[in-house]
């Protein structure tokens, strides 16, 4: 195939061996031509299994940890059933959606992406939400995240993304954190990942609740009647406690508060039988919508706004059991996107495909070595030279932080590692498939798969202000922490193509000159904004799933408080009592009321609303201690409302807390309040970009 017809291009950065340069070569020293592309009949046909290279190079890549997975490795989870509102049979065979009202029993898992099984729970990460439905005809795994959208449109870049989000090889840091060199290295020569980015910077990436963020089938699957048509399928869980964030300041502090802050939150809400619920909701369209859109809906980095294509609502999903061991079930479930049921099927998204080999190739080899090619007998006795890493057994020691590609670290007078060589690498016999209209076997992407822009634009131009201030500044805080010099200029460049406002913004905030704007591969389109995508604007305000934390102290008002804790509890919300003592406080009627938490170690970001009751002998103590300034000027930066009785006033005062909406007394207007976030608030408390 000519070089011309070849994708990516423009903005695509393509690197290849340079004389002298080492070559890019299989374990078994099989000189690669082309380390970007799956092998697929046409381009956009199916991912062929004869492709050695995808299947080793994923093979190893799956082998990497033991015993944890690699990634998704911290999870939560919990039992509970789907009950279907209305049958799907005119769309679908599949079982479970063929009888109103009936229930099936389900396993869900959370997780965290980046970090290792040991590592916390509120990272700015994407999380997993995968659904594993016991079907009376076997089961089905729903393998999504809690964004609809990904980083990359093929398997084969799977392993570099996760080599450049992990800890750096050479020094083993940071854990479970994207904000270093590596990561926006790759991300920075990678434009396809622009729209993944735009959401990761969002306050998507920052849940506040496991309870609370919606979930995604993030490919496109087929739904297969009793006639045999197909109806193309996006999957689609919205929590009925509506969505909800923390703010990253309160993110920051929340880990050093409570490492296992979102596993708590879920196993406690279960065990008070406050039961997560989910409601399924689908978009259903066919081969003429499909073909009717800018963008291909094989394309795993787009998504179909909702007002493009309506949710059909179709059942909920309730989680109201514990695991009774969290090995047996929570770390040994084994989630396979291969694992469907009839009625249900793919499509040739190449993310899709690859996934299916590499999940079950996963969790059968959890165990067991992937370096077998290091034993002498099966060694090579050419060079060999690659990207692949660690596993069980590794007798080679790699030097350098080179472990994805592409990468620019030679610009940093790093060695950059091996590149694929185009002409003298492996290349398949191009010979056309059985169905002619799959066209020859090739490595290409298509076309419409080019404009890696436009939905990022889309997604942030349908965030309020507020959230693209939060967007804006958590790329600057991102990319302060990297220490190549060349990487954020060409983010920036990057972002031009998606806001010059943002891009702007971002480069002010890093004190460096507006780069110029990266070459677009395809022509960009003006979508319209989708409020869909906006947490703010769908913010749910009810106070019901969430927790109040009410200051008191020796004299605090008895009355009061009683009549504070039944209008909380009314709505639906936990109270949790905080003391200077653990012991409690005696209250204004004598009797001593325990506490929940003491002051220093029940910080006020654990609660999303905080009221503070205290007299004015207590008030003229705790002016003075730091934990009570903090637990009320902390409240007042993450946005939250504070409700206060007259006595308190100094404390407010001492936290630097001015009045707003979210500042009230302690009557119904503070339970209206305490179900927000008052993010006008925010620009007069902290600088954002």
């Amino acid at each position: 195939m000519s070089k011309k017809n070849h994708y990516p291009k423009g903005g695509e950065t393509h690197q290849t061996a340079k004389m002298g340069q080492s070559a890019l070569t299989s374990n078994l020293g099989a000189p690669v031509s082309d380390n970007q592309n799956s092998l697929t009949s046409g381009a956009r046909g199916p991912v062929l299994l004869e492709d050695f290279l995808l299947r080793e190079k994923i093979f190893h890549f799956d082998h990497e940890r033991i015993p944890e997975r690699i990634v998704h490795a911290r999870g939560s989870a919990a039992h509970g059933f789907f009950e279907l509102y209305e049958s799907l049979s005119d769309v679908t065979t599949a079982d479970l959606f063929q009888r109103a009202g009936e229930r099936t029993p389900v396993f869900t898992r959370f997780s965290t992406v980046a970090g290792g099984a040991g590592s916390v729970d509120t990272p700015r990460d994407v999380r997993g939400f995968a659904v594993k439905f016991y079907t009376q005809k076997g089961n089905w795994d729903l393998v999504g995240n809690n964004i609809p959208v990904f980083f990359i449109q093929d398997a084969i870049k799977f392993p570099d993304l996760i080599h450049a989000v992990k800890m750096e090889a050479d020094c083993g840091y940071p854990q479970a954190a994207s904000a270093h060199d590596t990561f926006w290295d790759f991300i920075s020569l990678m434009p396809e990942s622009t729209h993944m980015i735009m959401w990761a910077m969002s306050d998507r990436a920052i849940p506040r609740s496991l309870r609370m963020m919606e979930g995604f089938g993030v490919h496109t699957f087929r739904f297969i009647n009793a006639k045999g048509k197909s109806t193309f399928v996006k999957f689609h869980w919205k929590p009925k406690l509506g969505l909800q964030s923390t703010v990253w300041d309160e993110a920051v502090k929340l880990q050093a508060a409570d490492n296992d802050y979102h596993r708590r939150d879920l196993f406690e809400s279960i065990e008070q039988g406050d039961f997560p619920e989910w409601e399924l909701g689908l978009q259903l369209f066919d081969q003429k919508l499909a073909d009717s859109l800018p963008y291909d809906v094989l394309d795993p980095t787009k998504l179909i706004p909702e007002e493009k294509v309506p949710l059909r609502m179709v059942g909920r999903m309730v989680l109201n059991r514990n695991p009774d061991n969290f090995f047996a079930e929570t770390e040994q479930v084994a989630y396979c996107p291969g694992n469907i049921v009839p009625g249900i099927d793919f499509t040739n998204d190449p993310l899709l495909q690859g996934r299916l080999f590499s999940y079950l190739d996963t969790q059968k080899s959890r165990l067991g070595t992937a370096n077998f090619h290091q034993i002498p007998i099966n060694a090579p006795k050419c060079p060999f030279a690659n990207f692949q890493r660690d596993g069980m057994m590794q007798t080679l020691v790699p030097a350098g932080r080179a472990n994805y590609e592409p990468n620019s670290l030679g610009e940093a007078d790093e060695e950059p590692g091996p590149r694929e060589c185009p002409v003298s690498g492996f290349s398949s016999f191009p010979g056309r498939a059985e169905n002619e209209e799959q066209g020859e076997k090739l490595r290409l992407r298509p076309e419409s798969f080019a404009d890696h822009y436009s939905q990022a634009r889309m997604f942030f131009e349908s965030q309020t202000e507020n959230e693209q201030a939060h967007i804006a500044s958590a790329l600057v805080f991102e990319l302060s922490k990297v220490m190549l010099e060349h990487v954020p200029p060409r983010v920036v460049a990057n972002l031009r193509n998606v806001s010059e406002e943002l891009a702007k913004r971002v480069a002010g905030g890093l004190n460096i000159a507006l780069p110029k704007k990266a070459p677009a591969a395809a022509s960009l389109q003006q979508l319209d904004p989708s409020p869909a995508l906006s947490i703010q604007k769908n913010m749910k305000a009810i106070l019901k799933g969430r927790c109040v934390g009410i200051l008191i102290a020796d004299g605090s008002d008895a009355v009061m408080l009683s009549r504070l804790k039944k209008a909380i509890q009314k709505s639906g919300a936990t109270v949790k009592l905080v003391a200077p003592k653990i012991g409690g406080a005696r209250l204004s009627d004598g009797n001593v009321m325990k506490a929940h938490g003491q002051l220093a170690g029940a910080p006020s970001q654990l609660f999303d609303a905080v009221a503070v009751l205290l007299s004015s002998k207590a008030v003229g103590m705790l002016i003075k201690e730091s934990a009570a300034v903090e637990w009320v000027a902390n409240a007042f930066a993450h946005l939250k409302a504070i409700g206060h009785n007259a006595e308190a006033q100094p404390l407010l005062e001492r936290a630097n807390v001015v009045p707003d909406a979210g500042v009230t007394g302690l009557d119904g207007a503070f339970v209206e309040a305490a179900a927000m976030r008052f993010f006008d608030r925010e620009p007069n408390i902290r600088d954002l970009a």
